[in-house]
């Protein structure tokens, strides 16, 4: 089996994207197959290398449920062999995937006529905690599928030689991102929106950043969470993570969030490897 070899495993709950994910990535040619038992994965991958496969991706999710619980070993077994492997998990929160069971008149696949979608999505979080621990996991909750091809993409870009930082900016009417490992809330800080020359732009444009470059309350801010990454992410890069997802929260996800997370990815891609998402933006499109 050739050390070179590109392995990524997709999971995640049923209708948070994952047909979309694994089109995403056939597109960055990857050899793509779904819904493997894990007991499989070792010769599948063997084979797919062999056959002169480099770049390989692999659905594992809840309808090989009986075969769950020995995935992390034959998971392990090969990141012994030194491939590059990598977990994603893809999630939504209750209400949207509710929405879209019911928009798609399809039936869950653990409700079998006895669950409702609520009772499955529930079994199926239970069933799949162990892979969400393993993996980078994205919330989909808000995203269209153009915006998550590109959340794949980017995950896809990135090195992973080194522990790199996801700067999310979202809104908390839309909901709390559930792949965040850091939340800090934003509402507290003066807000663009009442200006009405302000409040079509986002924090992206130079008349909403110098708007807030102007308050002393978001520079102290800034400096707040600027201190307490750089202290802490020491202890990430000890503990052997590969993303660390910092989620910054205003009202809408329109200026204030934005402004911060664009202000942090400047500051650290100087020496770190730096994705930035603004999750409410394509609403805007």
């Amino acid at each position: 089996m050739h050390r070179n070899q590109q392995l990524v495993i997709l999971s995640g709950l049923s209708g948070a994207g994952k047909s979309v994910a694994l089109r995403a990535l056939e597109d960055l040619g990857f050899y793509c197959l779904d819904n493997l038992p894990a007991p499989l994965l070792p010769q599948a991958v063997s084979m797919l290398d062999r056959d002169g496969y480099p770049k390989v991706a692999i659905g594992i999710d809840a309808r090989s449920a009986h075969n769950l619980a020995t995935f992390p070993d034959h998971l392990a077994a090969l990141m012994d062999l030194g491939l590059d492997v990598r977990m994603i998990y893809l999630e939504a929160n209750n209400e949207v995937l509710v929405k879209r069971y019911s928009e798609s008149r399809r039936s869950h696949p653990l409700s079998k006529g006895e669950l409702t979608v609520t009772e499955s999505v529930a079994l199926e979080r239970e069933m799949l905690e162990t892979i969400r621990e393993m993996s980078h996991a994205m919330d989909t909750s808000g995203l269209s599928a153009a915006q998550l091809r590109v959340w794949v993409r980017d995950f896809i870009d990135s090195d992973r030689a080194k522990l790199t930082l996801i700067f999310e900016s979202f809104g908390f009417k839309h909901g709390l991102p559930l792949d965040a490992d850091f939340v800090f809330d934003a509402r507290c800080l003066p807000n663009p929106y009442y200006d009405p020359v302000l409040r079509p732009l986002t924090g992206m444009d130079q008349p909403v950043a110098d708007f807030l470059m102007r308050q002393p309350t978001v520079g102290s801010y800034f400096t707040h969470i600027l201190g307490f990454l750089e202290r802490w992410l020491p202890e990430f890069e000890r503990d052997q993570r590969s993303y660390v997802t910092v989620a910054i929260g205003c009202t809408g996800g329109q200026h204030r969030s934005v402004y911060l997370a664009e202000e942090l990815r400047r500051h650290f891609a100087r020496n770190r490897q730096v994705l930035v998402r603004h999750r409410e933006q394509h609403h805007r499109a």
